[in-house]
């Protein structure tokens, strides 16, 4: 086996998963637990889109609540790991090397994308860590080759996290369901097939999602997808574990994977 760092894909589900989604807290911090402690972390989430991507030089980011309507104690949560300013840097050579046009941002913090799935994996926040911004009206093939562009990182010491949703239609949640409410079958099957094209390594259907069952209807828009083409690039041909934590709200599929070398294709409660 070689000594590369692991890919990982959370679905982070609505702000409120710290306090409400309790098997994908449990989820992401078995994922930490499960892998080595990263000299950094580079999270690529749904909710930083910028013209083209953007690396954080934030030396000491901030806890970016950008949310509204939830419970007053997700507004005083803090998570406070230190910045990767040359993580920053190190992304944008990369990109610039594969021939993707990538910013340096001054001060993003960490949107709720990062740092709710961060809570539970290193809740120590003793990583550094910093993000890096989708770009906008991209495609999946084009966030699959940032993905690839990504991978030489994992072998020195970087945790790559992308965070997105496996489903995101918002006309499919109940807000009132119960942590036991049976998934929406659309939303169940969209998530199975999205799983078993990952675990045959089926790029060229996964690019095409959008014809797949329920493909569209699962992404209205397609921001909280496209980190999962990210993760898959960056995995660069690993075989993904599966983790399936209860749906949240019904409709929200929490799935998340975790590529490393030589992993079996598995599937974790």
């Amino acid at each position: 086996m070689s000594d590369r760092m692991p890919v990982v894909f959370v679905s982070h589900g609505a702000p409120d998963a710290l306090l409400k989604a309790e098997d994908a807290v449990a989820c992401w911090r078995e994922i930490g637990q499960a892998v080595s402690k990263p000299a950094a972390i580079l999270v690529v989430s749904a909710h930083w889109e910028m013209r083209q991507p953007a690396a954080s030089l934030s030396e000491a980011p901030e806890t970016i609540h950008d949310f509204a309507g939830f419970s007053p104690v997700l507004y005083s949560m803090q998570y406070r790991a230190p910045g990767a300013p040359a993580l920053a840097r190190r992304v944008v050579s990369l990109l610039s090397v594969a021939g993707i046009a990538a910013d340096l941002h001054s001060g993003r913090g960490l949107d709720h994308g990062a740092w709710v799935p961060l809570s539970a994996m290193y809740p120590q926040a003793d990583v550094p860590v910093t993000q890096l911004s989708l770009a906008r009206n991209t495609s999946a093939a084009a966030n699959f080759a940032l993905g690839q562009a990504l991978a030489p990182l994992r072998a020195e010491g970087i945790l790559i996290i992308a965070s997105g949703a496996i489903t995101h239609n918002f006309g499919w949640l109940d807000w009132h369901a119960q942590g036991d409410q049976a998934a929406l079958p659309q939303a169940r099957t969209f998530s199975n097939w999205v799983a078993g094209r990952l675990a045959a390594r089926d790029v060229p259907a996964l690019l095409a999602y959008r014809s797949a069952p329920y493909g569209a209807d699962s992404h209205p828009t397609e921001e909280h997808f496209l980190p999962l083409f990210v993760a898959m690039g960056a995995a660069n041909g690993d075989t993904p574990l599966r983790y399936q934590p209860r749906f949240a709200y019904g409709g929200l599929s929490m799935d998340a994977y975790l590529w490393r070398d030589s992993a079996p294709v598995s599937t974790s409660k």
